[in-house]
């Protein structure tokens, strides 16, 4: 599923798109709906699937204001519509990691990326984005992560992934989470490597207060602990 910064969370917002909530305290300084001067659009979503992303975006917003074209990693469901969104929004350009953008967008991509180093923060304008590399976490050399600063919401991507088409669009139920999300990293795993529960506990250091998952229902809570409880669970392999 795609997210868009900037928006409120409703019931009633179209599939595939889901917003990244905004707390009480900045909806009542009129933060409801557009809240920053840069929107950003996190996944693109397939290549085949973008008539249907574009109409739901449509519904938000004017595809056309959107800024900022960004994705975990180099894959199709991440990235596959990128050009897509570049024609659809003429001054959007890529945001993605340093890595991704020298080894995959730049190439691919028909405007050059902005590339972000680890821990390196870009300003939306009323909001705050840092990227922070995972790699191979859960897959892709390239991998990471953006962190919203002022709603700390962790644009998580295949972490948490949970099967199914009717999710809730987000829980406050860990459990909602945990336990189908598990279910499918049994059935598609994560990448071996080392070192993976000491890129859960940097991801955690963030203390989100959601955990906006690419795939399945989103999560408002500690996500500091659900990213603490993976790294246990992933250090048992």
């Amino acid at each position: 599923m795609c997210k868009i910064l900037g928006f409120r969370y409703t019931a009633k917002m179209p599939k595939p798109i889901q917003a990244c909530p905004l707390p009480e305290s900045l909806a009542k300084l009129g933060l409801g709906g557009p809240c920053v001067r840069f929107a950003l659009l996190f996944h693109t979503g397939p290549r085949k699937v973008f008539p249907l992303t574009l109409e739901a975006v449509a519904s938000l917003m004017d595809p056309a204001r959107l800024r900022w074209i960004s994705f975990s990693h180099f894959e199709a469901d991440e990235c596959g519509a990128l050009n897509e969104w570049l024609a659809a929004a003429p001054d959007a350009q890529p945001l993605c990691s340093a890595l991704a953008a020298m080894v995959s967008v730049d190439d691919f991509a028909d405007r050059p990326a902005k590339p972000l180093a680890d821990g390196e923060t870009h300003s939306l304008g009323t909001l705050r984005v840092q990227w922070i590399d995972t790699p191979h976490l859960p897959h892709g050399m390239e991998t990471g992560y953006l962190f919203e600063t002022t709603t700390r919401t962790l644009l998580c991507g295949d972490l948490f992934a949970q099967p199914g088409n009717q999710p809730p669009a987000i829980t406050e139920s860990d459990a909602l989470v945990w336990e189908p999300s598990e279910a499918m990293r049994q059935e598609f795993p994560y990448a071996p490597i080392h070192g993976a529960g000491a890129l859960l506990d940097k991801l955690a250091a963030t203390e989100p207060q959601v955990l906006a998952c690419m795939h399945g229902a989103s999560y408002r809570g500690d996500g500091a602990a659900l990213l603490h409880r993976l790294g246990a669970a992933l250090g048992k392999h």
